[in-house]
């Protein structure tokens, strides 16, 4: 008798193992798939520009998730168009192998996020990894490619957050110091300072500009 359990799918016969298996991987898909787009940069600015506004819980998270999604999706539409067209239309004809499939679709994906990644960042994971340096895309594994593309997405986030709070924290100086020199110590800056943040954030057409300045931001 066969230990080993299996579940009849379509007619063929699956190990267990593997249907547990592969449903973990589509339970940590979504974050894979965030890990390797745009995502993490976009949400991250758009978190620092909020705590900048001082506007705490608006727009709320929700919010911003959905402006963040949308705007990954903008981001990556080429590469989505690449993977559909070279790996899961040829699939979904039976004109590849799921193998395969997967191996075309990851070059893409790869160049993707190489064009977007500090080579110090590419550098120092092939070193962690003991993995010799290589200009083959198909010869670097996605656990090097990963995490340097996360590292650079990291670093450019805080610094365009840095910039992004220097405008705002001019006007907070200011208002301090106004409100200091009238005497008036008892009053909050930011509750004056917020108007006035909101006012130049409007003026200079700020989503705009935010948005435009992130979507260009990628290569």
């Amino acid at each position: 008798m066969d230990t080993q359990s299996l579940i009849n799918i379509n007619g063929n016969s699956t190990p267990t193992l593997e249907i547990f298996l592969m449903l973990t991987v589509i339970s940590l898909l979504p974050s894979l798939l965030i890990m390797m787009t745009s995502f993490t940069r976009t949400i991250i600015i758009l978190s620092f520009v909020r705590n900048a506004l001082g506007v705490q819980q608006t727009p709320p998270n929700m919010v911003l998730v959905g402006i963040a999604l949308f705007l990954t999706l903008f981001i990556m539409q080429p590469v989505i168009s690449e993977i559909n067209t070279n790996a899961y239309k040829p699939y979904i004809a039976e004109e590849i192998t799921q193998q395969e499939a997967l191996d075309i679709a990851q070059v893409p994906l790869k160049e993707f996020m190489l064009r977007n990644t500090e080579k110090s960042s590419l550098n120092l994971f092939l070193d962690l990894s003991g993995k010799e340096k290589t200009q083959e895309i198909e010869e670097l594994p996605l656990t090097v490619v990963i995490p340097s593309f996360m590292t650079s997405e990291l670093k450019r986030a805080f610094m365009a957050g840095f910039l992004l709070y220097l405008p705002f924290l001019i006007i907070d100086i200011v208002v301090s110091s106004t409100l200091m020199s009238m005497g008036m110590m008892m009053l909050p800056p930011a509750m004056i300072s917020l108007p006035f943040k909101l006012l130049l954030f409007v003026t200079v057409n700020g989503w705009e500009l935010l948005f435009a300045s992130i979507a260009g931001s990628f290569n």
